[in-house]
């Protein structure tokens, strides 16, 4: 009997992780020649998703907790159970309910088709219109700047073979970035649209800290193009620089009683370039932010606790 490993990380999802279970419960009553395991792991929740968790665990055996000792962040903590996973295929799945848990059964036919990734990807969404078209915009600007396949609106939500999974897991990297990795990986993927609902309970833990912090995330990883955009803008702006400073000494000596360079060109052109280098430096820090944290090689997370294991 194959096995298939949900993972769901989870934080502050009280009255979610109930549902949750139930209707992944659901989806295996119906696919009856798989065995399945839950793995929830709880980023230190501060309300009582650790107590809910607790009792569902010891109803179903298939429910599996960790309890991490703080919280470790969006991208560590839901990795780090993904390596945890001893299923055939893993799937991943958010405890906030706006990725229909029903689309499993729908991976899993994929899966035994032969496709090693069978994504979720996002058509239509309930959250703001807003913030939908500057999603797509960032996916645009990434296409643009990377060799591998870039996935519009996809989220992490999918099924991966326990063959991708092994080369995951060869990354080691201490802040990784899964999306990319599986672009990386170069397996075929295939694609499921869906409709994304609103959050029913609960509020999201998305702010703007950790929308920039993914968003840079997959550039640094997977393209050197902004750094070679800051050393080719360099150059450009020299030269304009150069230039300038030509019309101007010619135009001093043509006209020099009556021509006077005053104090304007020279602070606007000063802030000017001292913006761009400003830019330069945040563009190459982000990628020695990247270095230094896989120099440090820090456990993904520490675990404070374990359920049905």
């Amino acid at each position: 009997m194959k096995k298939i490993s949900v993972v769901s990380p989870a934080y502050n999802e009280s009255g979610n992780v109930q549902p949750l279970v139930e209707r992944v419960r659901e989806v295996f009553r119906r696919m009856p020649e798989y065995d399945y395991e839950h793995i929830i792991i709880d980023n230190a929740s501060t309300d009582t998703t650790v107590d809910e968790l607790r009792v569902l665990a010891a109803d179903d055996p298939h429910v599996k907790v960790i309890v991490n000792a703080r919280n470790f962040g969006h991208i560590r903590s839901p990795h780090h159970a993904m390596l945890e996973a001893k299923g055939d295929a893993v799937v991943v799945l958010l405890s906030d309910l706006q990725d229909p848990p029903e689309l499993i059964e729908q991976f899993v036919r994929e899966w035994e088709k032969g496709w090693k990734v069978v994504v979720g990807v996002k058509t239509s969404s309930e959250e703001s219109g807003l913030m939908y078209r500057i999603r797509t915009t960032y996916y645009r600007t990434v296409e643009r700047l990377t060799s591998v396949q870039v996935l519009r609106h996809y989220t992490g939500f999918g099924l991966y073979d326990r063959q991708v999974m092994e080369v995951v897991r060869r990354y080691g990297d201490p802040y990784p970035y899964f999306r990319g990795m599986v672009a990386e990986v170069g397996f075929p993927i295939k694609q499921i649209a869906y409709g994304q609902k609103r959050r029913e309970r609960g509020i999201t833990k998305n702010n703007f800290y950790t929308l920039y912090d993914m968003a840079m995330l997959g550039i640094t990883n997977l393209s050197k193009v902004p750094l070679r955009l800051v050393t080719f803008g360099g150059f450009v702006f020299a030269g304009i620089s150069l230039l300038i400073g030509f019309f101007y000494l010619i135009a001093k000596l043509l006209f020099w009683n009556h021509f006077e360079l005053g104090l304007a060109p020279t602070m606007i052109g000063l802030f000017f370039l001292g913006s761009i280098q400003l830019i330069a430096i945040g563009i190459i820090g982000e990628y020695i932010g990247s270095i230094h944290t896989i120099v440090q090689n820090r456990p993904l997370v520490t675990e404070k606790e374990r359920i049905n294991f």
